[in-house]
C-alpha cells in the first residue's frame, strides 16, 4: 500500500486515476481548487470503490501555488510520508492560454515550481507529471515520437513544454529523482459506469464533451473549427485515447518508477491512430441514434492539423497500451452524457 498526493485529482483524468489507486487499496491525499472540476466526482469515486477497494481518500481544496496547502497535503498521513505525486493541476484550453498567457505561466510553471519544492522539503522523489503533445507543436511527419523536436506553438504548450524542463533540470540537480512525463494526445470517454467523467465549465474546449451536449439537447451545434485542413475529409485528425486507458497507463507509470532505479522518463500516450472531427461525429451518432446538427467556422490559432501518436516506447517501458477503441469511447461518453444530462450539476 502506498500514499499518493494527487494534484487536480478531482478533474476528468485525475477522478479516474484516483478510482483505480483506491481500488488498488492505496491511500490517497487530492490537492485541487475546483477551478475547472467539481468536489462531486471525488464523492463519486468513494462510492463507485466502496466495494473494490480498502484505499482511504483525504481531501484538500487548495492551490498549488499556495505552500501552505501544499504543507496541508504532504502532512495528510501524519504517520508515513507520500510515496510519490502524480500533477494534474493545471489550466489546459489552447485558445485560452494565447488570451491569458500570464494565468497559464502563473499555474502551469510556478505551481508546478512550487510543487516540486515542497517534494523536496518533504524527501519526496517520485512524480508522474500530465504532459501533452501539444509540446510537438506542428508535426512534421506522423506518428510521433518521442524524440521528435519540441516545438510548441501556443501558451499551453510553451507552459507544458516548460515544465518538462525544469523536471530534466530537477533530476540532474540531484540523485534520486524518479519522474514521468507522460505526453498523452486528446484524452475522451468516461467511466462505464457513467458516474464520473468530463464536465467543463462553460463551452467545451474539447470535441468529444461539446458532441455530447450537443447529442443530449444542452448545446443546439456542435462547431467544426475549420473545414479545409489537409486532410482527407479538411476537417482535423487527432488520437484519441480513452481515459480508463488513461489512468491505467498512469498506474503503469508510478509502478515502473517505483520498482525500478532513479530515472527521467518520457512517454508518450496514444492510440497510434487518428480520427477526424467528421468520423467522430459518425461514430457518435451511431452511438446515441440521433443526428449531431453542426457548422463549420474559422480555424482556432494553434490549432495543427494532423496529431496521432508512436506508442511503442510506452507499450516497451510499462508493458501498457490502450485497449479500447473509438466505439466504447463513443459509448461510454454518451453513457455519462445520458446520466449526466448537465454534469456534476445534474
Amino acid at each position: 500500500m502506498g500514499q499518493f498526493l494527487i494534484t487536480g485529482g478531482a478533474g476528468f483524468i485525475g477522478s479516474h486515476v484516483v478510482l483505480l489507486l483506491l481500488e488498488a487499496g492505496h491511500r490517497v491525499v487530492v490537492l485541487d481548487n475546483y477551478a475547472n472540476s467539481s468536489a462531486h466526482s471525488l464523492q463519486r469515486v468513494l462510492r463507485i470503490s466502496e466495494h473494490a477497494g480498502s484505499g482511504q481518500l483525504y481531501i484538500i481544496e487548495g492551490d498549488i501555488r499556495r505552500s501552505d496547502h501544499l504543507e496541508q497535503a504532504f502532512n495528510a498521513f501524519t504517520a508515513s510520508s507520500i510515496t510519490a505525486v502524480i500533477h494534474f493541476a493545471g489550466l489546459k484550453a489552447v485558445g485560452e492560454s494565447v488570451i491569458d498567457p500570464l494565468g497559464y505561466w502563473d499555474v502551469n510553471f510556478c505551481g508546478s515550481h512550487q510543487l516540486l519544492s515542497a517534494m523536496r522539503a518533504h524527501s519526496c522523489r517520485t512524480i508522474v507529471f500530465s504532459s501533452s503533445c501539444t509540446v510537438y507543436g506542428t508535426p512534421h511527419h506522423v506518428p510521433i515520437t518521442e524524440a521528435d523536436p519540441i516545438r510548441p506553438i501556443n501558451p499551453y504548450g510553451h507552459s507544458k513544454a516548460a515544465v518538462e524542463q525544469l523536471l530534466a533540470d530537477v533530476a540532474a540537480s540531484e540523485a534520486g529523482w524518479r519522474i514521468a512525463s507522460l505526453r498523452y494526445f486528446n484524452p475522451v470517454g468516461a467511466h462505464p459506469s457513467g458516474q464520473i467523467g468530463e464536465d467543463p465549465t462553460g463551452i467545451p474546449n474539447n470535441l468529444f464533451p461539446f458532441v455530447g451536449q450537443v447529442a443530449v439537447g444542452r448545446r443546439t451545434s456542435l462547431q467544426v473549427f475549420g473545414g479545409t485542413w489537409d486532410t482527407p475529409d479538411g476537417t482535423c485528425i487527432r488520437d484519441y485515447i480513452h481515459v480508463m486507458d488513461l489512468a491505467e497507463a498512469h498506474r503503469a507509470a508510478f509502478e515502473t518508477l517505483l520498482a525500478e532505479e532513479p530515472q527521467l522518463l518520457t512517454l508518450n500516450l496514444g492510440t497510434g491512430k487518428g480520427y477526424s472531427v467528421l468520423d467522430v461525429i459518425a461514430a457518435f451518432e451511431q452511438v446515441c441514434g440521433r443526428s449531431i446538427p453542426y457548422q463549420v467556422v474559422d480555424r482556432r490559432f494553434g490549432d495543427v492539423a494532423i496529431t496521432f501518436a508512436d506508442p511503442a516506447l510506452a507499450e516497451r517501458r510499462l508493458g501498457w497500451r490502450a485497449q479500447r477503441g473509438l466505439k466504447e469511447m463513443c459509448l461510454d461518453a454518451w453513457a455519462w452524457q445520458t446520466a449526466n444530462p448537465n454534469g456534476y450539476s445534474s
